[in-house]
């Protein structure tokens, strides 16, 4: 896709021949006569860069800058005339990238364009960079879902909402029936694979609102915002459910089975993270008690 630049200048000589010119460098573009014929452009289309003089009959190119900057993903030039006023410190406070004084040699507004243009891309590919980072120390690596060290961060905050706006909030934990036996005997990349599996099939199981965690080793978490203990129960025998009606084919045995314990809790207003989350662990633990295959949950300190 071609960079767009729009041309903003009520000036019709000088916005033509600029219009001219940046068509011919290769470049798509489109012009505007104010500020507001601008921001028309702008809601209509991407545009890369807006170069717009500062003396503009309504807003002016100032205040055009300050509202693109704050509102739409461009870069401005801005333009101004020897005898103004107006200068590069004001111009690049309201965040103009560049400013270049009238009259305009077209050779160095390209240059100036391109440096414009070049530092937009590597900027776009650093944020690019941050964010592909920031998945990566949030995520876990083999299953994809959320990691342990992201999931007491995200806990933590649902907490703190349940106990200011009186919020229902469940969590189960679950964990995978005789795993080191299945790994001693099919070997650690079958059960990569069902690791990776049973992750896909607990986010396929649950709402937009929910998140899931691999929490470690064969253990995972779901967090259940606005989701009462009763409710979460049905959630995680769908989860069982799901997990004990797949085939995993471990060692080329294609009807091989595999099933998962599961403990549902639920959140008491203003008890400490830890006991919330021992009691999900401790209620999982009643289920490899009960046979394996089960979901046990824990409502109150005495209560499955």
């Amino acid at each position: 896709m071609a960079t767009h630049i729009l041309i903003v200048d009520d000036d019709l000589s000088i916005r033509d021949a600029m219009y001219e010119f940046i068509q011919m460098s290769g470049y798509e573009a489109s012009v505007a006569s104010s500020a507001e014929q601008a921001l028309d452009v702008l809601s209509a289309r991407a545009v890369e860069v807006v170069i717009t003089d500062i003396m503009l009959p309504g807003m002016d190119g100032l205040a055009l800058t300050d509202q693109i900057k704050r509102t739409r993903d461009s870069d401005v030039i801005v333009m101004t005339g020897y005898s103004t006023d107006y200068s590069y410190e004001e111009a690049i406070s309201k965040g103009a990238s560049d400013f270049v004084f009238k009259p305009v040699r077209f050779e160095e507004l390209l240059l100036r364009l391109k440096r414009v243009l070049n530092e937009r891309r590597l900027n776009q590919e650093r944020l690019q960079m941050l964010d592909e980072l920031k998945k990566l120390s949030i995520t876990d690596g083999l299953t994809q879902l959320y990691n342990s060290r992201y999931f007491y961060t995200q806990l933590k905050g649902e907490i703190e909402r349940s106990n200011r706006y009186g919020h229902k909030l469940s969590l189960l934990l679950l964990d995978i029936d005789k795993f080191k036996e299945y790994n001693d005997t099919y070997g650690h990349l079958e059960g990569d694979k069902v690791l990776v599996r049973i992750g896909r099939i607990i986010k396929s199981c649950l709402r937009k609102m929910d998140t899931a965690y691999r929490y470690g080793g064969e253990e995972f978490t779901v967090i259940l915002p606005g989701t009462h203990g009763e409710e979460a129960r049905t959630v995680a025998e769908r989860l069982r459910s799901a997990v004990a009606a797949e085939s995993f084919p471990g060692g080329g045995n294609p009807g091989l089975k595999i099933t998962i314990s599961i403990g549902v809790t639920q959140y008491r207003q203003t008890e400490e993270i830890s006991c919330f989350v021992q009691r999900a662990d401790q209620a999982m633990y009643r289920s490899k008690q009960a046979g394996r295959n089960k979901v046990s949950c824990m409502f109150e300190e005495s209560a499955e």
